[in-house]
């Protein structure tokens, strides 16, 4: 029988990686919190020309965000493209930026593990 090429183990690490840290946790919560900021401008607070509140939105996700726009519009999306896909990378920038922070604390922490030595006495 074939082997699934990624397994429940492997989802459970990346989503530890993704959500199961401090520094990911901060990371999402302030693009959380700018995305209730954006939404509040944009439905509730009325403007005489365009706000710049969705540009916190990408300064969180950058810089991977502008690399999905950019594979986007070589693939022949205009300009940001539909606004489904505008949104769909900024998800997916801020859940692999969320994932490399994940990944980063892991390499500190293992890191730093792995220098200590262990006694098999305690002492």
């Amino acid at each position: 029988m074939n082997k699934p090429a990624v397994n429940q183990r492997t989802i459970r690490t990346l989503a530890r990686l993704t959500f199961g840290n401090a520094a990911s946790l901060l990371y999402l919560g302030a693009v959380a919190a700018a995305t209730v900021f954006v939404t509040v401008d944009t439905l509730l607070v009325s403007h005489a020309d365009a706000s710049f509140a969705g540009v916190w939105l990408f300064l969180l996700a950058a810089p991977t965000v502008f690399l999905f726009l950019l594979g986007g519009s070589l693939g022949g999306a205009e300009s940001f493209g539909p606004a489904w896909f505008m949104y769909l990378a900024l998800a997916v920038s801020v859940l692999v930026q969320s994932l490399a922070l994940g990944w980063f604390v892991r390499l500190l922490s293992g890191g730093a593990r792995r220098s200590r030595t262990v006694h098999p006495h305690g002492a």
